[in-house]
């Protein structure tokens, strides 16, 4: 099977919705799934945001985000990223963890990747 990875950069709910949709896609398909957020796309690890604003195509964040969290596929967050933005740990979802560019470059090295 397949290695991806999916890096969102963006706060933005067709990006996100997109990243997340793509990913369950692969996940479903039994392909190994990692997801990355840098920039502004850190904002998506935040649990207690709107997840059902929908895009033009009717679909949302919350149709696809709920799977990756219930099937604990790992997230990484930008490290510096979140914590120039205010971000906390404790509001992330539980498949989330503050991560670095090391790691996202390691990733990368092994798998398709995705930016959205």
């Amino acid at each position: 099977m397949g290695n991806f990875l999916f890096i969102l950069s963006k706060d933005d709910n067709e990006s996100a919705t997109r990243c997340f949709q793509f990913a369950k896609i692969a996940h479903g398909k039994k392909h190994h799934v990692d997801l990355f957020f840098i920039d502004g796309g850190v904002m998506w690890a935040n649990k207690n945001r709107d997840l059902n604003v929908k895009t033009n195509t009717g679909d949302c964040p919350a149709d696809y985000l709920p799977y990756l969290v219930d099937n604990e596929v790992a997230i990484g967050i930008c490290t510096p990223c979140a914590k120039n933005r205010g971000l906390d740990e404790a509001a992330f979802f539980s498949n989330m963890l503050l991560d670095g560019g090391p790691h996202l470059i390691d990733m990368a090295a092994e798998a398709k990747v995705f930016n959205f």
